[in-house]
């Protein structure tokens, strides 16, 4: 095992560099720390998950977030906007809709494919003079002291260094292990549910509009993509899935427009599938002596009303202001590890990420229930929502990112 030396020796070490750990060594930079970034998986490798064929949802919060990092034009040029949203619920007669128009934005959010996301992401941290990339590596173990965390990486061969850092970050997924070796524990609810993802091809252009269908099994999406095609995330129950992935394209294509209908008319051309279990998970807090939760390794969220990678987002927009306060108040060097500075961060991320929770958990059960009354109340209050005067607003504002106390990053003001 090597040891530390002042080349080992960092101001913020992120476990995990996918589109959350990625994105927030991107955002520290302008604060001039000394940042490392481990990842277990290469970038190049098919195994990768944060960067292959399925598309994220980007919210009006975190396309500010990447315009005042400078990276917007680059992702922009990869993205679809959804100028529209359409919510329904199959043999229902409720419907609910929201119009970029009617808010007062171009676009509700954009959709990106994360293959090319990633790229813009690792070009850019290719030129981040201060961003030192240790992958494919993992972290085996943890040491956190009053002053400083140490933190002991395993590469591909089996070779071993210690790191040190004042501040180490966790965004290694739902399942953590960083989080794990902080001492910090989580609860999980396992939906009984998979999300089965990909692309097609509709006989009707989308124009801009994402769909949200809710069906027996859960919810179904289609959002607009590049190359004129949708990407689906359809929820369906873990006693079919594998029944569903064993289908040839025909019989998948087939059963994935019973369930949608033929609103975009006949479904068409799908590609790759993959599928996933749907699980929520809740870290029981934040923080520990020198370390943090950022993105999925805080929240795990059901893919409805794609809020996962978002929320994420603001996690890392306001763990940046709080360093970049504390930078400005200090006449010395920043100390980004600091137990107060950590304190206003989840004193800062409670309100959203448990709103956000709320949100997206209810939605899932509420939809859930097959009750005849709860059904006619869906429907009755999907045309409320439509009707009743201000509703539509307050909602879109939480799902384009928009309301609380926003960081500058959420607001679109660079750190500098």
């Amino acid at each position: 095992m090597t040891g530390a030396g002042l080349d080992n020796d960092y101001d913020i070490v992120i476990a995990g560099g996918g589109m959350i750990g990625a994105s927030l060594a991107l955002a520290l930079s302008p604060l001039c720390l000394r940042v490392a970034v481990v990842e277990a998986v290469a970038r190049s490798a098919s195994s990768q998950p944060s960067f292959d064929d399925r598309s994220t949802a980007l919210s009006r919060s975190t396309q500010r977030m990447f315009e005042a990092m400078g990276l917007w034009e680059e992702v922009a040029a990869a993205s679809t906007p959804i100028h529209r949203i359409h919510v329904s619920e199959s043999g229902g007669f409720g419907f609910a809709h929201l119009d970029a128009r009617e808010q007062g934005v171009e676009a509700l959010g954009y959709v990106v494919i994360n293959r090319v996301f990633g790229d813009v992401l690792q070009s850019a941290l290719d030129n981040a003079a201060l961003v030192d990339m240790r992958c494919p590596a993992s972290v085996v173990s943890v040491d956190t002291g009053e002053d400083a965390a140490a933190v002991i990486i395993e590469d591909s061969d089996g070779q071993q260094q210690r790191l040190t850092c004042k501040l180490l970050v966790a965004a290694d997924g739902a399942n953590s292990t960083v989080r794990r070796m902080l001492g910090i524990t989580a609860s999980h609810v396992q939906y009984g549910q998979h999300a089965v993802i990909g692309n097609l091809k509709t006989e009707k252009a989308l124009d801009n509009a994402a769909y949200e269908r809710f069906t027996e099994q859960g919810p179904l999406a289609l959002l607009p993509i590049v190359d004129h095609r949708a990407a689906f995330v359809w929820t369906v129950s873990e006693d079919n899935v594998t029944q569903i992935m064993e289908l040839d394209d025909a019989a998948f294509l087939q059963a994935l427009q019973a369930s949608f209908g033929h609103r975009l008319g006949r479904l068409s051309r799908v590609g790759t599938r993959a599928a996933y279990p749907l699980t929520l998970s809740k870290a029981l807090r934040l923080t520990a002596t020198r370390g943090v939760l950022v993105g999925n390794s805080a929240h795990g969220l059901h893919p409805v009303a794609a809020q996962g990678f978002n929320l994420g987002m603001r996690d890392v927009a306001a763990l940046c202001d709080c360093i970049a306060d504390a930078r400005g108040e200090s006449s010395g060097a920043t100390d980004p590890g600091d137990a107060n500075l950590l304190i206003r961060y989840a004193d800062w991320r409670r309100d959203d990420q448990g709103k956000v929770v709320r949100i997206t958990d209810g939605l899932v059960r509420l939809f859930a229930s097959s009750s005849p009354s709860v059904r006619m109340l869906r429907n009755i209050g999907m045309l409320g929502f439509d009707v009743i005067p201000g509703v539509r607003s307050l909602f879109a504002r939480q799902m384009m990112g928009l309301s609380g106390r926003l960081p500058r990053l959420s607001r679109g003001v660079p750190l500098r």
